[in-house]
């Protein structure tokens, strides 16, 4: 079976879905491949930066989020090694607007915020991707064929893979696959029916080789997580009961009672271990993202570690940005055949070194805390060394103060809307199509 679409987007995580709504946003229509029969919540919550929340208001779906999960004012980051313990301040920008903010949510709770707001048939579950072809149709134009593993066949106009770490399309444009940091992270969420009576906030723990912490989401609810560097022989990923007895036994027997204590509380399905991966920063500088009306965003594009707490801020940012990239290059505003195959470029080298620079930065970030990978390397002793004089001044503070991506027309962070007034978040531009307005664009 045939069927043709405009626009594919290959994957259902945040980065896929984002960019549909984007889409939506500006008035183009998409649709969205998800492997899975329904939408994924693998990784059980996430920490969103001020860009993150920048762009969840121009896709107006902030407040649906932000009327549900309150903000983080600090972290507590305690150095195990030398018991000095430090506060983190989570202010957001220095010019502190009041749209900044720190704030952990459940991922499925973002998923389904962002795919309430598309349309019923966006999404089309159960579609794993089986292989892609490219084709030269009769006005010049590129069309891709995505082959799917039931049998049936989409010729889009437009691909955009969202499709994670092990992306097929970034693999059909020629990126190297991920590289290890020889970092593993066990995750889970520790549930307290009667409530956990903490301070909603955060706290860390950093010694040679570990990194450990909390995050509370309610009051009943805490997000944990342990970082490694393990040479487990045994796999522990599927069996979540011997996982959560090798945190308690090994990992994490060295950590305050009060950690363990969380541990003890938790919800065996929301259990996972994972090793850390990162593509290389050189391979994202200079690859080729993007081959004719196909690219790639998200994990797919620049997977990092979890040290920046970048992963999903980043997706969405990539939402934004390609969202606006394909809307200013409408052909209402040229003539020439190839525009969709220039908005995919430009969008590529407009994030290609900011992404760049967040996976460097969060590779740095957690072989700084985490003191350099052991003992017995002779750089340990240096990375400790440093580690103890900027503790996790490398783990927030430059992530969030970043160029605002977005804005209105009435300012930096005001309310979007369009000329009608029915449509929020959206402005129609002086040759009739929707496009967004951005605070660093020159009108």
């Amino acid at each position: 079976m045939m069927i043709e679409e405009e626009i594919v987007i290959i994957g259902g995580g945040i980065a896929g879905l984002a960019t549909a709504l984007a889409l939506k946003r500006v008035g183009f229509q998409s649709r969205v491949l998800e492997r899975n029969p329904e939408l994924r919540a693998g990784g059980t919550a996430l920490t969103l930066l001020t860009n993150a929340w920048f762009a969840l208001r121009a896709l107006g779906v902030d407040h649906k989020l932000k009327s549900v999960y309150q903000p983080i004012n600090k972290s507590l980051v305690t150095n195990l090694d030398t018991g000095a313990v430090q506060e983190l301040g989570f202010s957001g920008t220095k010019e502190n607007r009041e749209d900044a903010g720190v704030i952990t949510v459940h991922r499925k709770a973002l998923l389904e915020t962002l795919a309430e707001e598309l349309p019923p048939d966006t999404i089309r579950f159960s579609s794993k991707l089986i292989s892609i072809k490219s084709e030269t149709l009769k006005d010049s134009t590129k069309a891709t064929l995505l082959h799917l593993e039931d049998g049936t066949v989409i010729k889009s106009k437009v691909v955009i893979g969202c499709d994670g770490v092990h992306s097929a399309v970034a693999q059909w444009l020629g990126l190297s696959q991920p590289l290890s940091s020889g970092r593993w992270a066990a995750r889970g969420l520790a549930v307290f029916p009667e409530g956990h009576g903490l301070n909603h906030g955060v706290k860390q723990y950093l010694s040679a080789g570990t990194r450990a912490g909390f995050v509370t989401i309610n009051s009943k609810e805490i997000y944990w997580f342990v970082v490694t560097y393990s040479s487990l022989e045994k796999d522990i990923s599927t069996n979540p009961e011997l996982l959560l007895e090798e945190v308690e036994k090994n990992l994490a027997k060295d950590l305050p009672s009060e950690f363990l204590t969380i541990v003890k509380e938790t919800d065996l399905s929301t259990l996972s271990w994972v090793p850390l991966l990162f593509r290389a920063p050189w391979n994202i500088a200079f690859c080729k993202a993007q081959n004719g009306c196909v690219t790639i965003a998200g994990d797919a594009m620049h997977p990092m570690t979890p040290d920046l707490a970048q992963g999903g801020c980043s997706a969405l940012e990539d939402a934004i940005i390609l969202a606006r990239c394909i809307s200013q290059a409408h052909p209402m505003a040229t003539n020439d055949k190839q525009w969709l195959e220039k908005a995919l470029k430009r969008y590529v080298e407009e994030r290609r070194w900011r992404v760049t620079w967040l996976v460097a930065g969060a590779w740095l970030a957690g072989w700084v805390q985490q003191g350099g990978g052991g003992d017995q390397q002779w750089w340990s002793g240096m990375a400790r060394w440093f580690r103890d004089r900027i503790e996790s001044d490398l783990e927030l503070d430059w992530a969030i103060d970043i160029p605002e991506i977005i804005g209105t027309e009435h300012g930096p962070y005001g309310q979007f809307q369009s000329q009608t007034g029915e449509e929020p978040f959206i402005t129609v531009n002086h040759q009739g199509y929707p496009k967004f307005i951005f605070f660093n664009e020159k009108d």
